[in-house]
């Protein structure tokens, strides 16, 4: 016998051999880790004193009211009897009933259905003792002999001795566990409460499975916002190549998916794993994992993934197990509900930070009325437009030459419509670097590139149920313009770095200066996205086209200059007019008003002192027949066919035909150029 076994003494007397091995077996399921751990030791000394051929201790399951049974023979083999229930079970009589059961000869028993697997090892009697306390009954301990007879009475008392001993050693061992599962506990939540983001509570709670000794492996398997997928979570280096959060999962096919779809604890037995047949559960299989236990993450009323522990041993989850489990998983899923919220609050702090910035930006044009001055023909044609789309959601895309104020009549529209409380965006796709024009779109993740430190909200996401002007839109570049065809088409994108999909709710309205029919014709624009974008067209005039509203202008631009600059201008000369409707403005409105500015600085008293000095040359130049830019001549040239087509565009005498357009390209250029067919109806 090993040293620290036990041995009866053959020269004591039996009583006194008995009283020895109990002090033994007392010692050593003291020492022993479990109940299962003794018995390899003490099962040879007390088989030796009752003559017994096996010994074996059953454990009565609760999840599926069975008996467990472990088994020593006196040749020194042991095993694992198959699980029974209790009504099969002679153990299971015994514990139900709290009583001894002795069946003299185990041919003649035939109320149970362990009897087959007794006389298969060679049990021709067997004695069952309760293993109980006064305050739990755990099962029974049986001993089987390979002679058809009863116990004796000091025997009977030996044994019933040891299964006291035994009862004790469990009852023990369960105290034990379940202060070490308090401490573990209170560990635990001392380090989830150490983090509330959930990049950085992640590796805390995983380091925090890992004081689950008892279970070989434990990972984490968290659902994704849409309830779809799961991402698995662990450190355990036979998973790594599966447990990997940025892989995902498909629900339906994951190890946890019946737990969180329950929202119930599940449990996998060794032909579960062979049977799910995914990579991890093959890997479960190949290290000898024989049961798991899932237990979901449930707080706030959602699942937010499952706790996922499992063993090498069959049955390895009991009642005990599962509370202190579940205790875990709730502990593990109130923190990820807090790392949650924490990052919804610093999200929608981040948003608000990010929208303060730009409206403080954009606060001048905010502020300033929307007042369009002007009321020629053509303005008011645009104005009464744009008055009727404002009402709809429909995407507008307003067109004219540099300085016309297309951002004026799209903040009109915006402010006319049904989202005139919520944010008006505007990003320029010109100003913006092309690398960087997708993250000002569509904002980025964190570490989506390289210096993107922290997650950014895209220009979509601030206009959500509001206005988002994409002025220059046909400097977008041709590799975006599809991603920004999908907002147009599904209202639905992904951050870039991203894989969530996120949902807006926005009207956009496009501005240009381009020639978008030329540029789709030559392949710089995407014919897609132009049509999807050419819902409601609105053309401004150039400053030149309406040239009775330059008066107009003039005397807006003075007061407001004025005031700003705390001067005082009350005259402004005929002549001084009359040499400003004759320049052409090639930059419209904007190198008008820069213009009235620098007149206004320039003027010393109260009456307006413009450099005329930059406008002389065109002033002093009588106008000729070549006078006129490119423009001009297209807008004289095609106003003079209609004259002659009277209005017709189509057909094979109508405008197109003989300008050689087709009648789209036409019309387009029409509304580039502010010629209403109407006009020339006869």
């Amino acid at each position: 016998m090993s040293e620290g076994g036990v041995a009866p003494n053959k020269d004591a007397s039996p009583e006194r051999k008995r009283y020895r091995v109990l002090l033994e077996i007392t010692d050593l399921v003291a020492r022993a880790k479990s109940l299962p751990e003794a018995f390899k030791e003490l099962a040879a000394p007390v088989l030796a004193l009752t003559g017994g051929e096996l010994l074996n201790i059953s454990l009565h399951d609760p999840r599926e009211n069975c008996m467990l049974t472990h088994y020593w023979k006196k040749n020194a083999e042991s095993g694992e009897f198959e699980a029974l229930p209790v009504d099969e079970a002679a153990t299971g009589w015994a514990w139900k009933h709290q009583e001894p059961l002795a069946i003299p000869d185990t041919e003649r028993e035939e109320r149970f259905g362990c009897v087959p697997v007794l006389l298969n090892h060679g049990v021709r009697s067997y004695t069952v003792i309760p293993m109980s306390t006064s305050a739990e009954h755990f099962g029974a301990i049986g001993l089987g002999k390979n002679v058809a007879e009863v116990l004796n009475r000091e025997d009977l008392e030996f044994l019933s001795r040891v299964a006291l001993l035994a009862a004790f050693a469990l009852e023990k061992e369960r105290a034990n566990r379940a202060f070490e599962e308090q401490q573990s506990l209170v560990a635990i939540s001392r380090e989830l409460s150490s983090s509330l983001e959930l990049e950085k509570l992640l590796p805390v709670i995983l380091s925090s499975l890992r004081s689950i000794a008892r279970y070989e492996r434990a990972f984490l398997t968290l659902l994704d916002e849409e309830g779809k997928n799961v991402h698995p979570y662990g450190d355990a280096p036979e998973f790594e190549p599966f447990v990997n959060h940025e892989a995902a999962v498909p629900l339906e096919q994951d190890l946890s998916g019946r737990a969180i779809q329950t929202r119930e604890v599940a449990f996998h037995t060794a032909e579960d794993l062979r049977r799910i047949k995914t990579p991890l559960a093959k890997a479960m299989c190949e290290i000898g994992i024989r049961s798991v236990c899932s237990v979901p993450l449930i707080a706030g009323n959602r699942v937010w993934g499952a706790l996922n522990a499992n063993s090498r041993m069959e049955n390895a989850f009991g009642p005990q197990e599962i509370e202190y489990l579940q205790q875990v998983a709730n502990q593990i899923a109130a923190a990820l509900q807090n790392a949650h919220a924490y990052g919804e609050i610093a999200q929608l702090k981040d948003r608000l930070a990010q929208e303060k910035r730009y409206l403080e930006s954009e606060i001048r044009s905010a502020n300033q009325p929307d007042d369009i001055v002007g009321n020629s023909p053509a303005l008011k044609r645009v104005l009464d437009y744009a008055a009727i789309v404002a009402d709809t959601d429909s995407t507008v895309l307003i067109t004219g030459e540099t300085g016309t104020g297309k951002e004026r009549i799209a903040r009109m529209i915006h402010g006319m419509s049904r989202r005139k409380d919520r944010n008006f965006i505007k990003v320029n796709c010109a100003a913006i670097p092309t690398g960087l024009l997708e993250s000002e779109l569509f904002g980025h993740e964190k570490g989506a590139f390289t210096g993107a430190i922290s997650q950014k909200i895209g220009r979509l996401e601030l206009a959500d149920k509001g206005t988002l002007l994409l002025d220059e839109v046909g400097e977008i570049p041709l590799e975006l313009q599809p991603k920004l065809l999908r907002v147009l088409q599904d209202q639905e994108f992904e951050r870039l770095g991203g894989t969530k999909t996120i949902r807006v709710d926005v009207r956009l309205i496009a501005a240009t200066n381009r020639d978008l029919v030329r540029a789709v014709e030559e392949k710089e624009f995407r014919g897609d996205l132009f049509y999807r974008l050419h819902v409601f067209p609105l053309h401004l005039p150039a400053l030149r086209d309406r040239r009775e509203d330059i008066p107009m202008l003039i005397r807006h631009f003075v007061e407001k200059c004025a005031i700003r600059l705390h001067k005082r201008i009350e005259v402004i000369p005929d002549e001084v007019v009359q040499a400003m409707m004759r320049w052409r403005w090639p930059g419209n409105i904007r190198e008008l008003e820069n213009f009235i500015e620098r007149s206004v600085i320039l003027s010393e008293g109260s009456r307006l002192s413009p450099p005329l000095d930059e406008l002389r040359d065109e002033i002093l130049r009588p106008p000729s027949e070549s006078d006129g830019t490119l423009r001009d001549k297209e807008r004289e040239h095609i106003i003079e066919i209609l004259r002659q087509t009277r209005g017709a565009l189509s057909g094979p005498a109508g405008a197109a035909a003989r300008l050689g357009l087709k009648r789209t390209t036409l019309q387009y250029k029409m509304q580039r150029l502010g010629i209403n067919r109407l006009d020339y109806l006869s």
